[in-house]
């Protein structure tokens, strides 16, 4: 499936583009000729991928910081995105962010933080793409990265509410824009090891391989691999479906980011 034109006259837009899985999907599809535009806070994470990219493939790549809880800024990109590509066929919401903490020490700040930018930002970039694609009349696509929350995730749940939020969304939006011809997935990838471990404790980092029976960390090309067959033809039925990357993390257990306390390893919890 992956042959090397196999995105082709294809256009992408990978929001948190800089770094770990987002940075990994834009290089794989310009790498299987796609056109890509990135998206991210720190825009000298931005240019360091868009010259790898364009020293690997030869290809340009459109980068921009972009603050995507800013639904302005996020029609002025998307626009921008039409401007200079002619249109835009997928869409990956990959940014976003968290951070450990037992959920009744969170501040109102960091929740709304965290409410604002995973499940906020992804609807405008959503919203503002399928508005283009149903304007123009043509297919479109889009690929969430959320998380597999469904048996919840201690020290997490900010996350968790909003990813979930995500996960809902998407299976709705897939019905509900079927028939502009929209296809809405996710991707809920378990342990992977990026740049994004910095956030953290080393207690923490010190067990994550121990979150599936596999005992390992992914990395950010098991995830990219899977964003890239559902952009790619192949994946044309594919509507609806969260696809869960984990090693199996989901039969195995729940995982606590920030450390287990001791009250559950004193009763015999796993």
């Amino acid at each position: 499936m992956f042959r090397p034109d196999l995105l082709v006259g294809k256009r992408i837009l990978v929001t948190g583009g800089g770094s770990g899985m987002g940075k990994a999907t834009a290089v794989l599809a310009a790498r299987l000729g796609a056109t890509v535009a990135i998206c991210g806070r720190n825009f000298d994470k931005l240019e360091r991928v868009q010259a790898l990219i364009g020293k690997a493939t030869g290809r340009p790549v459109l980068a921009r910081s972009v603050n995507i809880r800013d639904p302005d800024a996020v029609e002025a990109f998307i626009s921008e995105i039409h401007d200079e590509f002619g249109g835009l066929d997928t869409l990956v919401n990959n940014a976003g962010g968290q951070f450990p903490q037992d959920a009744i020490e969170f501040s109102r700040k960091g929740w709304l933080a965290v409410i604002d930018t995973n499940l906020n930002g992804s609807w405008w970039m959503m919203q503002e793409a399928a508005k283009r694609w149903r304007e123009a009349g043509v297919p479109g696509n889009i690929v969430n990265i959320v998380a597999n929350v469904e048996r919840g995730m201690p020290q997490a749940a900010h996350t968790c509410a909003a990813r979930a939020g995500v996960i809902y969304l998407s299976k709705t939006l897939a019905t509900e824009w079927a028939p502009l011809n929209i296809r809405v997935n996710c991707v809920g990838p378990g342990v992977i090891e990026t740049e994004g471990f910095g956030v953290y404790p080393e207690e923490a980092l010190a067990r994550f391989h121990k979150a599936n029976p596999m005992k390992m960390r992914g990395d950010a090309w098991d995830v990219a691999e899977k964003i890239i067959y559902l952009a790619s033809p192949a994946a044309r039925f594919v509507n609806g479906e969260l696809s869960i990357i984990d090693g199996g993390q989901a039969q195995w257990g729940v995982i606590w980011p920030g450390g287990m306390p001791d009250y559950f390893n004193e009763t015999g919890a796993a």
